[in-house]
């Protein structure tokens, strides 16, 4: 049945556009009152015990794609979160801090941190005919991972497509553009692995002047 109704909404224009009004302002990428108060809970997910502080946060969730707080997980004040372009999923006992923004596609694994200010975007706006304005071109979606117990300094930003392993820690203010192993450090602009875990010897190895891997 949804699928039917998928297709009916991707061959009739005009039917898609009267929708889409419903749910959201033409111009004006916010869920209507309606739907943040009838749909959505029965839509997305909060875990057992998660903290949304939506009163001074901007939670812009729309019912066709994911949102969800696992169990214990922490939403902070002046967060904006948007999964217009991706699903926005967000892992048990996980941390988003003061002022941060996700915009799916994004997933972060279970105990991730994100410190104050971190940006975080799933996607890109297209620009390959440059003829045309990037505004009217379709977005470029790559969903960003974090994976479980890694944290993100304050004021970092992730870039779409980017893969970032367990129990990372990413320094302030850095600028993540390409992936990052597992148990490593990395800070600056682009960032740079600095630090990785060796099981072996059970301790940090520091790494001097090696780029992340293209």
């Amino acid at each position: 049945m949804i699928d039917k109704i998928k297709t009916i909404l991707k061959e009739k224009t005009t039917i898609r556009k009267f929708v889409m009004w419903l749910i959201t302002p033409a111009n004006h990428p916010k869920p209507r009152f309606w739907i943040r108060l009838f749909i959505n809970p029965f839509i997305h997910k909060k875990g057992k015990g998660a903290i949304i502080r939506r009163r001074r946060s901007r939670i812009d969730v729309f019912p066709w794609n994911q949102f969800s707080v696992g169990e214990e997980a922490l939403v902070e004040d002046f967060t904006t979160i948007n999964n217009g372009a991706g699903n926005v999923i967000i892992g048990n006992h996980a941390r988003v801090g003061i002022g941060s923004v996700l915009i799916g596609p994004v997933r972060l694994g279970n105990k991730v941190g994100l410190g104050q200010h971190v940006f975080i975007s799933g996607f890109n706006h297209g620009y390959e005919d440059g003829s045309r304005d990037s505004n009217e071109q379709p977005l470029v979606k790559k969903e960003v991972i974090i994976d479980e117990e890694s944290h993100i300094g304050a004021n970092s930003v992730v870039v779409a497509g980017v893969h970032i392993g367990k129990r990372c820690q990413i320094g302030a203010g850095s600028v993540v553009t390409k992936d990052i192993p597992d148990y490593s450090v990395a800070v600056g602009n682009p960032a740079k692995i600095i630090k990785q875990y060796n099981p072996q010897k059970k301790k940090w190895e520091s790494i001097y002047h090696k780029t992340i891997a293209k």
